[in-house]
């Protein structure tokens, strides 16, 4: 569920020439993908909202089910105030066709009354530092370190994290690396460590490259490339 948007490709030429001159391997990766997308997001409450819809279904159905969402409110403009009313004090019927279980609609409960709240502090959120936006995250119900850690990427584009236990990262490194098997956590740190300060937009890059990258060695004796493939990291 997590969005990229079409944004000037020289936002991150600092980030770029750093891990083209640190990693070969990266080089060749970004060569194949093409300019870093990320771009900031402003709408903290309706992005939480949408990733809360998208747990545990694919990521095209959570689109359609969380369009249903914002089809219940003015200018489809979901709020904290409108969702705690809608929760509490609207019709039996009121999410047919949305697919939120009431697991969900009290997760969304929560979230909503966090921001109405100022538990979660909008105005000076963007000011805090990546693990303290992680604590505040993860106290509202349905929320863990994964979905706050790509939050921190996706929305306030914090360039520095390595999200370790996220499957399609470690899927990627594999592939990029010729890896026989997933990095571990240690293996994924150690690795990055060249990265840094950038490993948030190595991490991008590790989801977004193309399904096959041929070696240097291949592609340079043949037009033939590798037969394998990963599935890209949703949501």
């Amino acid at each position: 569920m997590w969005f990229d948007s079409v944004d000037h490709p020289e936002r991150w030429a600092a980030a770029v020439q750093h891990l083209c001159e640190v990693d070969p391997v990266m080089r060749r990766v970004i060569a194949a993908t093409g300019p870093c997308t990320l771009a900031p997001r402003r709408d903290y409450f309706v992005v939480l909202c949408k990733a809360i819809f998208s747990q545990q279904i694919s990521t095209t159905v959570a689109a359609t089910l969380f369009g249903r969402f914002r089809n219940l409110f003015p200018q489809r403009r979901p709020t904290p105030a409108r969702v705690i009313e809608l929760v509490t004090k609207g019709p039996p019927e009121r999410f047919a066709g949305c697919g939120l279980s009431r697991q969900k609609q009290a997760y969304i409960l929560d979230l909503a009354r966090h921001f109405a709240d100022g538990k979660i502090p909008t105005a000076r959120l963007a000011s805090l530092d990546d693990e303290q936006i992680i604590e505040v995250l993860t106290q509202v119900k349905g929320i863990g370190r994964w979905t706050a850690e790509m939050f921190l990427i996706f929305v306030l584009n914090r360039t520095d994290l390595l999200p370790v236990d996220d499957l399609g990262l470690r899927k990627g490194v594999q592939l990029a690396y010729g890896l026989r098997k997933l990095p571990s956590a240690t293996a994924l740190i150690r690795r990055a460590k060249p990265w840094q300060p950038y490993r948030s937009i190595a991490t991008w890059y590790m989801w977004k490259q193309p399904l096959v990258i041929p070696s240097p060695t291949t592609a340079a004796t043949t037009d033939s490339t590798p037969t394998a493939t990963r599935t890209k990291a949703a949501g």
